[in-house]
C-alpha cells in the first residue's frame, strides 16, 4: 500500500539538474580572468566550498573566494557560474510541476545558503511552489547523509518524517534519510523518477 504523504522532498544536484562542476569552474575562470586550475584550487582544494556547505557566512565566503583569485567576487558572478553549470532535467521538472499541484514540494541540498536565492533562477517554473522551502545544508548546520539534517528539514517544513518522501541521486543520502524515518529512494532521470513516483502512488 502506498504511504500517505505530506511532502515530496527533493535533492537538487543530480535529480532536478545535471550539475557539471567543470562548467562552473570554467565560467568563473572566464569571468575572473584566471585559469580553471586557480578556481578549482580556491573553491575545492582549499576546502572553502565544504566550509560554505557547512555554514560559512555568505559574505565571508564570497570575500575569501575573491581574495584567493585576486578579484572582487560579486554575487552575480557566482550565481551566473552556478546557473551555467546547472542545466535542469526537463522531464523531472515537468513531473514535479504536476506533483506540486496536489502535494507540497521542497528541496534539501548540500550547498551553501546562496543556493536558496539561486535555485529559483535555475528552476523558474517551480519557484512559486518552493518559496521558503529550499533548505540548504549551510543553513541547517550539517550535511546529508547525517540523519539529523533530515529531521531538521522535516521540522522546518512542518511535516512528519514517515510522511515525507525523499529523493536523491546518491544512495548514501537515501540511507541517511531512511535512518531518520523518511521513506526514500534514488532517481537520476525522468524515467527512474516516474517509476519511483508510481511506486508511491503519486501521479507524475
Amino acid at each position: 500500500m502506498p504511504v500517505a504523504l505530506d511532502c515530496l522532498l527533493l535533492d537538487f544536484d543530480g535529480v532536478l539538474v545535471n550539475y557539471a562542476r567543470h562548467l562552473r569552474v570554467r565560467h568563473l575562470a572566464e569571468s575572473c580572468g584566471c585559469t580553471p586550475a586557480q578556481v578549482h584550487a580556491a573553491l575545492f582544494d582549499s576546502g572553502l566550498e565544504q566550509q560554505f556547505d557547512l555554514g560559512l557566512d555568505s559574505t565571508r565566503y564570497l570575500q575569501q573566494l575573491g581574495d584567493a583569485l585576486g578579484v572582487t567576487m560579486s554575487l552575480a558572478q557566482w550565481q551566473d557560474a552556478r546557473i551555467a553549470a546547472s542545466p535542469p532535467q526537463t522531464g523531472v521538472v515537468e513531473r514535479v510541476q504536476r506533483i506540486a499541484q496536489a502535494m507540497p514540494i521542497a528541496i534539501l541540498t548540500n550547498n551553501g545558503a546562496l543556493m536558496a536565492q539561486t535555485i529559483p533562477r535555475i528552476l523558474p517554473t517551480l519557484a512559486p511552489m518552493l518559496d521558503g522551502r529550499i533548505l540548504c545544508s549551510g543553513e541547517l548546520g550539517g550535511r546529508k547523509p547525517d540523519p539529523a539534517v533530515f529531521l531538521k528539514a522535516v521540522e522546518r517544513l512542518d511535516a512528519r518524517p514517515a510522511r515525507t518522501l525523499f529523493v536523491d541521486d546518491l544512495f548514501v543520502n537515501v540511507r541517511g534519510a531512511r535512518l531518520a524515518g523518511l521513506p526514500a529512494d534514488t532517481a537520476r532521470d525522468s524515467r527512474s523518477f516516474g517509476k519511483l513516483m508510481h511506486r508511491f502512488g503519486i501521479n507524475a
